[in-house]
């Protein structure tokens, strides 16, 4: 593929984020969830996975097309394969119905954008070289001895943060991205 097909493709692949990494606001959902006695936590647990696996397949995406525009300037970099595979949002959100699986939920969508975001900084700063790459500080011991010390309550808090981390993650990778186009577009 030539140089400027794969800048092209790249720049259809940020015009994807609109849709792929939506910015969700805890409260809006949490308030939702009260007034409806819970009923509107399924939609929602629906909607943060599906948002995970759609930014997670634009990422994959995009690497494959940075990978491709460096190799053709000759520059061959190894990434770490992604170990994060894509999770079932009808299978996930229904699976509340049992109560326990929340906390796995919460657990693994955490525990996924810390994998995720690791890797992701890795390649970013192979390619960007100096630029500040600011990755999320996931906690997840500390969720879990929350959630556990206060009998459950502190899943609140944990899915609080988990809004969050991904909002924010998502504002960081369009920064990033946006640096990236600049830089391929000058041909560096």
């Amino acid at each position: 593929m030539k140089d400027q097909e794969i800048i092209d493709k790249i720049r259809e692949n940020l015009s994807k984020r609109v849709e792929t990494d939506k910015i969700m606001w805890f409260s809006f959902h949490l308030l939702l969830s009260i007034t409806t006695f819970g009923l509107a936590l399924f939609p929602t647990i629906y909607r943060l996975i599906e948002r995970r696996n759609k930014h997670f397949q634009r990422q994959k995406e995009l690497e494959d097309l940075i990978l491709a525009r460096l190799k053709n300037k000759g520059i061959n970099i190894e990434v770490e394969p992604e170990n994060c595979r894509r999770r079932s949002s009808l299978l996930w959100s229904t699976s509340i119905l049992l109560i326990a699986p929340i906390f796995a939920i919460a657990f693994l969508l955490s525990k996924d954008l810390h994998l995720h975001e690791r890797r992701q900084a890795s390649l970013f700063r192979k390619v960007l070289g100096k630029e500040e790459i600011k990755e999320q500080k996931i906690n997840l011991k500390f969720y879990a001895m929350l959630t556990l010390a206060t009998l459950g309550v502190g899943i609140v808090y944990w899915f609080y943060r988990i809004f969050n981390d991904y909002n924010n993650h998502f504002k960081e990778q369009w920064r990033i991205e946006d640096k990236l186009i600049e830089l391929l577009q000058r041909g560096d």
